[in-house]
């Protein structure tokens, strides 16, 4: 764990995956997974895509990318879908009935992150299959709105030497568009760029990966 830790720690600087996006629009929602270099990787009402810019599928249209952000088209309107940007923090934003699975393509570094949220607040995810229990930050948690009053105390190892955590459960804990309830997790001092994504979710998913991508199925 404590290995992991650093290692997240060391990660400020890293290229990350898009944030996911979800647009309600008349035929469906489109949610941007991911890049991999000039295309963008999609989740269009339900199924996983890869477009190239000027490519179309689904009635979505590819236009490009101004910067980070890909610009694409929809029913004759044109869309923007920025970094950063989570269901919670767009107008008429909606998870897709049903979701179950959840693609991640790998960043520069070789990490897999993905945007969510907890508790309906959006925040970003690092997969760690080594953590035992998901893992934020003090410092997260406050941004969150969490509450840690009745956490229960622990201690775990870091980096640093052994550190005093807060153990919570997590009431909803959404990953792309799979949504998992009360989900246990350990509030550290420790600063950390990402929520690390631990085993107490992870072990709720089939995880397989294909070259650079990560997919992971709700069991």
């Amino acid at each position: 764990m404590a290995a992991h830790i650093a290692a997240a720690a060391r990660l400020s600087g890293v290229v990350v995956l898009l944030a996911a996006a979800l647009l309600a629009a008349p035929a469906g929602a489109q949610n941007l997974a991911g890049r991999m270099g000039d295309k963008a990787l999609l989740v269009i009402d339900g199924r996983t895509q890869v477009l190239a810019p000027g490519q179309s599928v689904a009635g979505v249209r590819m236009l490009g990318w101004d910067g980070e952000v890909l610009l694409v088209e929809r029913d004759g309107r044109r869309l923007q879908l920025r970094p950063g940007d989570a269901p919670s923090a767009l107008p008429g934003a909606a998870a897709a009935p049903g979701g179950r699975e959840i693609v991640i393509p790998a960043s520069s570094g070789g990490h897999f992150v993905v945007a969510g949220s907890i508790n309906g607040r959006a925040t970003r995810f690092m997969v760690d299959t080594g953590a035992t229990t998901v893992a934020l930050s003090r410092a997260e948690a406050d941004r969150l709105g969490l509450d840690l009053t009745g956490a229960r105390a622990g201690l775990s190892g870091t980096a640093g030497g052994v550190v005093a955590v807060q153990q919570i459960t997590l009431a909803r804990l959404r990953v792309g568009e799979v949504e998992l309830l009360n989900v246990a997790a350990m509030v550290t001092p420790t600063p950390m760029p990402f929520v690390l994504l631990g085993n107490t979710a992870l072990s709720r998913f089939q995880m397989r990966r294909e070259n650079d991508v990560m997919r992971l199925e709700l069991r």
